[in-house]
């Protein structure tokens, strides 16, 4: 489970990654080719979400950044 910059929630769940505002409301859902088993926030900008799998690697540019290396300094 990770946080956006927004305090939006990104976990993994069943289908894939889970999206929640702030306040829990459910904004939609990442579906990937396979069940994720984690995520995390990287690049430069935060913009972009890695997940792992059973036997994959995936990712996806996003419009808010996460809590991520970028902003940890």
């Amino acid at each position: 489970m990770k946080c956006d910059t927004q305090g939006g929630i990104w976990s993994t769940g069943p289908g894939g990654v889970w999206v929640f505002t702030a306040g829990g409301e459910f904004l939609g859902r990442v579906v990937l080719p396979e069940q994720p088993a984690n995520l995390a926030f990287g690049d430069a900008d935060a913009k972009t979400l890695f997940f792992t799998a059973r036997t994959g690697l995936y990712r996806v540019r996003v419009k808010v950044p996460g809590i991520g290396p970028a902003f940890r300094k």
